[in-house]
């Protein structure tokens, strides 16, 4: 350890000196007994009833600023798209200012007990995906701020984001409150059944949608959607595939498969200029092709890069994707394997600083996109199996990160807008228990279990934290429409 001592006073080395230093010393081992009593004295360092405070301010400018730094390194012609999406409503503006709750949260108390954060575990980003062993499982199927930090911040931004839906949906504030203390009790009732439990059977658990279905048998009084939309959700996902995403993406012109044109939100790169209005010409976009395929193709175990290496690419394209996300540079890779009936489309995502970073402290990993694939292969039982990570050029020759997944496999989302509030309940409670497992697997949850205990204290919190911040969102909302009106 001496000897790593002048490393570590080097600044560009410090980074990389300290993960290994951390990965040499491990972390200190607490048995399942200690880890209980230090979680229940963490309620004198911030109580469960103190985990609903929240003092709502209508001065908000520089905190609405943060949304609007964002947008310094983004697409200029894309920004627009992005108001108006955040702009159609309190839970669209909701989506898309994780940072200003981030900001937000890091200013409240908390247990900091660690564990791999999703970072933005709002209630529409769960949903509906295939296995390696091609069955449906349901989990959080974006990843793009996830970062190790304290657990309280996704239970918020979950509970919040409960809340704000029912607002939209019209429902009952006795309903929506209901829906709120079920997801969070939800969520201290799956940590204790956690804590029960050994680490394997902890790593193994997963929701197996047709299995879960299965053993409902006739009893639908738990998850009364289980046969409405999460069924109807399912019968959709099974159809969005690579297959279905080439008859919606693509067209044959002389015979040829190419991406289809729906400027400014799917843009081919034989179309392309970016804001400065340099065209990409296709020697341009073949170089930039062939070096993300080279450099992801690395970031995969072997024996999928024999996979990935029967595919070559047809085409290729920038599509606008999500709320928050509006303005990075999302490009579509389409590749064909044997004959036009065996179609891959990846999707290649800008990864950039995750929201918590500020507070929580800088990623161990130099690539953002290492970040995001890294944190969800943590989180995640099943998965895509062929994310994967690049950091390389882009047209200006400015080194940028990305992440890479297939664009369509099996995916499937609950229609929030068309929820009844029995629905939402059950599907609240639902995402509740996968994020307890995503933070069971990846923090210490006999501690996060010790803590939160066996009453409602916890519960009845987050209540009362998700009407306060609902209506704190209200106000921003207002306040974003007023400053993006100004700026016309």
């Amino acid at each position: 350890m001496d000897q790593l001592k002048p490393i570590l006073k080097t600044p560009i080395l410090k980074t990389i000196a300290e993960r290994f230093v951390n990965e040499i010393k491990g972390e200190e081992k607490m048995d399942k007994n200690e880890s209980l009593e230090k979680g229940k004295a963490l309620r004198k360092v911030v109580s469960r009833k103190e985990q609903g405070d929240f003092t709502i301010t209508k001065d908000r400018k520089q905190t609405l600023l943060l949304i609007l730094d964002q947008e310094k390194t983004r697409v200029p012609e894309l920004i627009p798209i992005r108001h108006e999406r955040m702009l159609q409503s309190p839970f669209a503006f909701f989506r898309g200012a994780a940072i200003t709750m981030a900001d937000d949260l890091a200013k409240m108390k908390s247990t900091n007990i660690k564990v791999q954060a999703c970072g933005d575990a709002h209630i529409a980003n769960f949903g509906i995906f295939a296995s390696p062993e091609r069955r449906l499982v349901f989990d959080i199927n974006d990843f793009d701020e996830t970062l190790p930090a304290t657990w309280e911040w996704d239970v918020k931004r979950l509970c919040v984001s409960i809340e704000i839906c029912g607002r939209e949906r019209g429902f009952s504030e006795q309903d929506r409150a209901n829906t709120v203390f079920t997801a969070a009790k939800a969520y201290c009732e799956s940590m204790k059944d956690y804590s029960d439990m050994g680490a394997l059977d902890v790593y193994y658990d997963h929701m197996d949608l047709e299995k879960m279905i299965k053993d409902m048998g006739n009893d639908e009084t738990k998850f009364d959607f289980a046969h409405s939309q999460i069924h109807k959700t399912m019968q959709k996902a099974i159809t969005k595939n690579n297959m279905k995403a080439l008859d919606k993406l693509t067209e044959t012109v002389d015979g040829h498969v190419r991406m289809i044109s729906n400027p400014p939100l799917i843009v081919p790169f034989r179309d392309l200029a970016d804001s400065e209005n340099i065209a990409i010409n296709e020697g341009k976009a073949s170089e930039f092709l062939s070096i993300v395929l080279k450099k992801y193709r690395l970031t995969l175990p072997k024996e999928r890069r024999r996979l990935l290496d029967q595919y070559s690419i047809v085409d290729a394209g920038r599509k606008v994707v999500g709320v928050g996300s509006v303005g990075t540079r999302c490009y579509m890779i389409v590749l064909e394997g044997d004959g036009k009936h065996d179609p891959l489309i990846l999707q290649v995502k800008e990864a950039n600083q995750s929201v918590l970073e500020p507070y929580a402290g800088k990623s161990e990993y130099l690539e953002h996109g290492r970040r995001v694939i890294e944190g969800q292969r943590a989180i995640q039982t099943a998965g895509d199996i062929l994310t994967g990570w690049v950091r390389i050029p882009d047209f200006h020759g400015q080194l940028m990160d990305y992440y890479v997944r297939q664009l369509w496999d099996c995916k499937g989302s609950i229609n929030l807008d068309k929820v009844t509030a029995d629905e939402l309940v059950g599907y609240g409670a639902l995402c509740a228990r996968t994020l307890a497992h995503a933070h069971a697997k990846t923090g210490n949850r006999h501690m996060i279990s010790g803590y939160l205990g066996k009453g409602d204290k916890f519960a009845k919190a987050m209540v009362r934290f998700s009407q306060c911040y609902a209506d704190q969102n209200a106000i921003d909302y207002e306040c974003f429409k007023q400053m993006i009106q100004s700026q016309k």
